[in-house]
């Protein structure tokens, strides 16, 4: 395939897979247990790791070295801290209620419960559209044989998590009252920031000098909402090696892909 079909084929995936995860919704009778719930989020969190290293931080370096010569190490290092920062910036900014642990977090405010869910989803799918964006645009740019493997096999490992995910959104709201219609919306609507912040990254991924920037960005920005969100939640309820041991498969499945493409 080529780089066009790619970049097409992986922004639609990327969102249908979260319409397919909340569609699970229909099939369940009450919220997620903690233990498919900590291999849910597990799973998830390791093809995070994995796509960050392999399909963004690992390609940030190699384009650095070619276009920045002896600092080449800026981008990469300073492009994952930027990333981190700009994910604290919005978890300080926006309020939004992580939906596992029920804790909130960012400025306070009078908004609905459902409207602080919806914002913490959308602070955790940003990063993603992002990364696959950056990923095409970057297979695009170059039309280089590695940099559209790279990006099917990142697009693939998101979209893959993105079926739990899109199932640990819509099903938990069944506990809080939403019939199971409301419940699929509110989750298929999650996931359409990651198509759009997918279609941002792809054009801004054509200035081929800011790529190992917007790569590595995007790398640091998955990295924190991994590290602050989704491992915390998935080692609860006297079941942490559930989450481990889900997280490693999650990793392993990345590396295979990347192996494999």
């Amino acid at each position: 395939m080529n780089a066009l079909t790619v970049s097409i084929l992986s922004i639609s995936m990327i969102f249908l897979t979260t319409t397919l995860g909340s569609s699970f919704v229909f099939f369940f009778k009450r919220e997620l247990g903690v233990k498919a719930n900590n291999l849910i989020l597990g799973f998830a969190g390791g093809i995070m790791i994995a796509a960050s290293i392999f399909g963004l931080i690992l390609p940030s370096i190699e384009q650095s070295k070619e276009l920045y010569g002896r600092v080449s190490y800026l981008p990469p290092l300073l492009g994952f801290l930027l990333g981190c920062l700009l994910l604290w910036l919005l978890d300080f900014l926006i309020p939004h209620i992580h939906q596992n642990s029920m804790v909130e977090e960012g400025r306070k405010s009078n908004i609905s419960k459902n409207l602080k869910f919806f914002f913490a989803v959308t602070i955790h799918n940003i990063p993603e559209g992002l990364a696959v964006g950056f990923a095409c645009g970057l297979a695009l740019a170059s039309n280089d044989i590695a940099a559209i493997s790279a990006a099917l096999s990142l697009s693939i490992g998101i979209a893959i998590q993105n079926v739990p995910e899109g199932a640990a959104v819509s099903i938990p709201m069944l506990g809080n009252g939403k019939s199971k219609g409301k419940a699929f919306l509110f989750g298929t609507g999650s996931g359409i920031v990651e198509p759009i912040f997918a279609i941002a990254g792809l054009f801004l991924a054509q200035l081929s000098i800011l790529t190992p920037w917007l790569l590595s960005i995007a790398a640091g920005a998955m990295f924190y909402v991994t590290l602050d969100e989704i491992l915390p939640e998935s080692r609860k309820g006297g079941f942490e090696h559930y989450g481990l041991w889900s997280f490693l498969l999650g990793f392993l499945l990345m590396m295979a892909l990347e192996l494999l493409l």
